[in-house]
């Protein structure tokens, strides 16, 4: 039975860290919802009791091919007792226009139980190519692409989204690039929520991810993200039902926010 809870492990852990370098939602509005200097620390347990590692997202800015950009960088990692049966160590980075929120530089660095990809992906709007460079494999590829985001850019992408009038069962939409392939990417709005967290009590959005089945998602994943409701946009918690327990990922720490982060007092 171990076993098997570890092997759901695998799969839950993967999703996990996939999807929190992927996702988060925001207001369009003229505040600014990120900035330099961001940080955010993300727990996560298994079944509610069990640890399962850790994962940090960061903003910096940077320039590239003299252009400025922010470059922001998330990691995770599999901590105690579970990095002895599956050890995770990953690390996403995206170099972001500062403007347009298009990503011109993607690298991707990641063990995940012994499966390793080790990938740059040059983004060229000019010709509206991607060029990935895969270093374990010893391959260059060229891919055509539209109006895309990486698996980081996204993140922050989104969080300029406007969502303050959708309703229920609506639906946001835009295409990922991931694994040298184009996925359509959709977050369906579920509602608003009070939560409980280590911080207090948050007012925060709850939304549901839905992506093209593939190796790493399916639509029918029981996964619900829940977003603070203020000007910041940070996910605070994240929640998958497995066939055997639960993952879930709760923000821990945070600093370098562009805007207070309000907590409801009774």
């Amino acid at each position: 039975m171990i076993f098997y809870k570890f092997e759901n492990m695998k799969k839950s852990t993967l999703l996990f860290f996939t999807i929190l370098f992927s996702i988060t939602i925001s207001s369009q509005e003229k505040t600014q919802v990120f900035k330099e200097g961001e940080w955010l620390r993300f727990k996560m347990s298994y079944s509610g009791f069990l640890k399962a590692g850790n994962a940090t997202l960061t903003v910096d800015k940077d320039t590239l091919n003299g252009k400025e950009v922010f470059h922001v960088t998330g990691k995770g990692w599999t901590t105690g007792i579970i990095k002895w049966f599956f050890k995770v160590k990953d690390n996403y980075q995206s170099y972001i226009d500062v403007n347009t929120g298009k990503p011109y530089l993607f690298k991707r660095k990641i063990n995940e139980g012994g499966y390793k990809k080790h990938q740059n992906t040059h983004f060229n709007y000019a010709n509206n190519t991607a060029h990935v460079q895969d270093f374990k494999n010893q391959t260059d590829t060229i891919i055509p692409i539209g109006n895309i985001q990486d698996m980081m850019s996204s993140f922050y992408y989104l969080r300029n989204y406007d969502v303050s009038a959708m309703k229920p069962g609506e639906e946001i939409a835009l295409d990922m690039f991931m694994d040298s392939q184009v996925y359509p990417f959709r977050l369906r709005f579920l509602g608003t929520e009070i939560l409980k967290t280590r911080f207090g009590k948050i007012k925060t959005y709850r939304f549901r991810p839905l992506v093209q089945a593939g190796r790493v998602f399916k639509e029918n994943e029981s996964l619900t993200i829940w977003i603070t409701a203020d000007d910041n946009k940070i996910p605070i918690k994240l929640k998958a039902n497995l066939s055997v327990g639960s993952l879930r990922a709760e923000l821990d720490a945070y600093k370098g926010l562009a805007n207070s982060f309000k907590i409801i007092f009774d």
